[in-house]
């Protein structure tokens, strides 16, 4: 598997429409496999993204797609910067 961690400052009250849109577009994406969205203790405009995909082609395959310019647009109107990310491929997992 690979994917992203980004860290996000959210607008103050846009969280519930982040975690809408983002349940929304990953049923749209190829490849997507989970995420996981983490809201800070310390500072709860501040949130971490997980992002899994299938595989590194998957990953930049939707990157690079239309589609996921036009979604990043949506998620990018919600923050008040650009996210930090950092991508990888995801060397050990345990389920739950």
């Amino acid at each position: 598997m690979y994917g992203t961690i980004a860290r996000l400052r959210v607008n103050p009250d846009k969280l519930e429409q982040l975690k809408k849109l983002g349940r929304e577009m990953s049923a749209q994406i190829p490849g997507f496999v989970f995420e996981h969205v983490y809201q800070s203790d310390t500072d709860p405009t501040e949130c971490f993204l997980v992002v899994a995909f299938e595989s590194r082609e998957a990953y930049h395959q939707n990157a690079q797609s239309p589609e996921q310019d036009q979604r990043y647009m949506q998620f990018r109107a919600l923050m008040e910067a650009d996210p930090e990310w950092h991508d990888g491929e995801i060397v050990d997992s345990y389920p739950g």
